[in-house]
């Protein structure tokens, strides 16, 4: 039984981190963090988890890392490496904040404004997009999940850049994604009177996540690929849906992406011509990949739908954990989407 503690367990993903967790047949929760919320029991933060038998909330120095195998850190970008950086080093790490994700500490201080601070751990730390770094998962003692919203274009479009069959100077991401993506710290700009009934982009042409678009994109194509990128708003807790616009042949798309996926357990593609939805994904580790001829000349759509919270987050997290681990790479995470 691997022994984990979980540092930001009061946030959405920590909580879905806990949720998770707690329906593992190989992982125990031996501890939990929160800053505002130390000294209180889980329950009064998430009743929705009252059934469950666990740790109290503490603050990080008063946790007891010596007898954990595992850490799950759910905390803000800048934080992240400072607390990392001074964990034992026998402890397996999956991070879930950006703070680790970009290979390169230049391109860490353009796009989050300030210098690294765990140089040499960013160098250690493996990408956590599972389906095509498993391998280096595997050995991995740290591994940076990726962005939920680098997650939904990345799936659909790494295979197709690497096979060298769409457009490189002619890929646009619109993406929507739900509101629990700008995590539960009080904004007033996410309260429900300012999101609900409306629809509006944010970050336009300077979101972060572009940032490991170019990374991975240019790994991909062995050569420099940018894109264009525009995330939207949704008046939804959760769910993101990228609607990617191509040129290419359409048979080679559908052929190319279904042979990359056809032995992934939680990526689908879709029959041709149907879209993806996030109501079919919602509170699943899965990621639906739709694929549409367009009505201009070679052009296509690819639909990318996942739950930022799960596949986009902390369902990809544990996906990691299991493969650091040498468990079944589904464990934990075998839960049917929620409908309705």
């Amino acid at each position: 039984m691997v022994k984990a503690i979980i540092l930001g367990a009061s946030g959405y993903t920590g909580a879905e981190l806990v949720r998770l967790v707690s329906g593992h047949s190989n992982i125990e929760i031996t501890g939990l963090s929160a800053d505002r919320k130390a000294g209180l029991e889980y329950c009064e933060v998430f009743p929705h988890l009252r059934h469950l038998k666990l740790p109290s909330l503490k603050n990080i120095e008063t946790l007891n890392f010596s007898e954990a195998d595992l850490v799950f850190c759910a905390l803000p970008h800048t934080t992240s490496q400072k607390i990392i950086k001074t964990l034992p080093k026998n402890l397996k790490i999956v991070d879930l904040s950006a703070d680790f994700r970009l290979r390169s500490v230049e391109d860490y201080k353009l796009w989050y404004g300030v210098d690294h601070q765990a140089v040499d751990l960013q160098k250690e730390a493996v990408y956590g997009l599972t389906e095509f770094y498993r391998e280096d998962i595997k050995k991995a003692r740290l591994v940076a999940c990726t962005g939920c919203n680098a997650a939904a274009g990345m799936y659909p479009l790494i295979p197709l850049i690497r096979k060298g069959i769409i457009d490189l100077d002619n890929i646009i991401i619109s993406l929507a994604t739900g509101v629990s993506g700008a995590g539960r710290k009080p904004n007033e700009a996410m309260l429900h009177s300012e999101v609900s009934e409306g629809f509006s982009a944010y970050n336009v042409a300077c979101h972060r996540h572009l940032a490991e678009f170019d990374q991975e994109f240019s790994k991909a194509s062995s050569g420099p690929v940018k894109v264009s990128f525009t995330p939207h708003l949704l008046p939804q807790n959760r769910g993101i849906l990228a609607t990617i616009f191509v040129r290419g042949d359409i048979t080679k798309i559908f052929t190319t992406l279904t042979e990359y996926y056809i032995n992934e357990y939680f990526v689908h593609i879709l029959p041709l011509n149907k879209p993806s939805s996030t109501k079919d994904i919602r509170g699943s580790n899965f990621c639906h990949i739709g694929i549409v001829a367009d009505r201009i000349n070679n052009g296509v759509i690819l639909f990318s739908a996942l739950d930022n919270l799960i596949k986009g987050s902390a369902g990809q997290a544990v996906q990691n954990a299991n493969l650091m681990f040498g468990f079944e790479e589904t464990s934990g995470l075998l839960a049917s989407p929620i409908f309705p």
